[in-house]
């Protein structure tokens, strides 16, 4: 299972942050706290995976009754916690996982994420993850639901998250259905400043402004 996927910067500052297994949100940033600490230590030349034994994600019992099953099952499952990352630029895109999962898929799945947010942003940075982050959250999504990995094939990711964003764009354009023909300027874009201020008039008259 995924338990979180988070990305930071080279200074820590979290750019993304989202846990599968539930957790108060100061539990969050203590954790976010100490995944930078471990990776941002590490020199350039070593491997992109790591144990992390003190990383305690919790595993829910399923009864009152297999309450003791599901905390021994917990002490085994704390030692295969694992932090798996790459380095972009200014960015770490960091996925924690527990034993089940593949280091070397994961990876590739870093990179699915990656380039399927190249596709949403044409070649993404750091700002598009601060001034979009509802979008790189839906990228993620069509990835990755539950902990559990969705979809691997980049192109039918960006097709989903074009669609979705055409729907949004229609959807907003038909709930303000007096700006788009209110606004519009005889001859297009290339109409004078004197047809864009009555089209302004126009749209303000039509809301009884």
């Amino acid at each position: 299972m995924i338990h979180a996927v988070l990305i930071f910067n080279t200074h820590g500052k979290p750019r993304l942050s989202k846990f599968f297994t539930p957790l108060p949100p100061l539990v969050q940033q203590s954790l976010i706290s100490q995944i930078f600490s471990l990776i941002s230590d590490r020199p350039a030349g070593v491997c992109n995976f790591l144990d992390a034994p003190d990383l305690v994600f919790p595993t829910p019992g399923v009864s009152e009754k297999g309450k003791e099953i599901g905390r021994e099952k917990e002490r085994r499952e704390e030692d295969d916690t694992r932090v798996i990352y790459r380095h972009y630029a200014t960015l770490y895109f960091v996925f924690v996982v527990d034993g089940a999962e593949s280091e070397l898929g994961i990876l590739d799945l870093i990179q699915v994420f990656v380039e399927s947010l190249d596709r949403s942003f044409e070649n993404v940075c750091e700002l598009d993850l601060i001034f979009h982050f509802d979008e790189v959250h839906h990228v993620l999504s069509e990835i990755i639901q539950g902990g559990l990995v969705l979809e691997t094939n980049i192109n039918e990711i960006s097709a989903c998250v074009q669609a979705a964003s055409r729907n949004r764009k229609a959807s907003a354009a038909s709930s303000n259905p007096l700006i788009p023909s209110a606004l519009a300027v005889p001859g297009g874009r290339g109409g004078s400043r004197g047809g864009s201020a009555d089209g302004a008039r126009k749209w303000l008259a039509a809301i009884g402004v």
